[in-house]
């Protein structure tokens, strides 16, 4: 399993609860929208988990996906590579990628 984490600053602190909204919409939809771009396409098709953090005083976000190979996360970094964070996303200082050594849930 990989894990890709990026790391989003400069997101407006009081649009932290419109943003979470708007990405909690996009990845619980069954189908991208019609009008959704391709990456959108290849993240349902690549990532299994998706994670989203936040420091809603400081409007810094950080998402970890995660892909089951080494294929799979090579196109979703590629897709999200691509894409923008949007007007009130703030922009990316970090993105990396890991294997998964360990992962246990207590």
């Amino acid at each position: 399993m990989y894990a890709r984490i990026a790391r989003f600053e400069g997101v407006d602190p009081a649009a932290v609860d419109d943003q979470i909204a708007e990405m909690r919409s996009q990845i619980e939809a069954d189908e991208p929208p019609a009008d959704a771009p391709e990456e959108m396409r290849t993240l349902m098709e690549t990532v299994g988990r998706f994670m989203q953090l936040v420091d809603r005083e400081t409007g810094t976000f950080v998402g970890i996906i995660f892909c089951d190979s080494e294929d799979k996360m090579r196109r979703a970094d590629e897709a999200l590579n691509r894409m923008s964070p949007g007007d009130s996303g703030g922009r990316r200082t970090a993105a990396d990628i890991y294997e998964v050594a360990i992962d246990k849930t207590f």
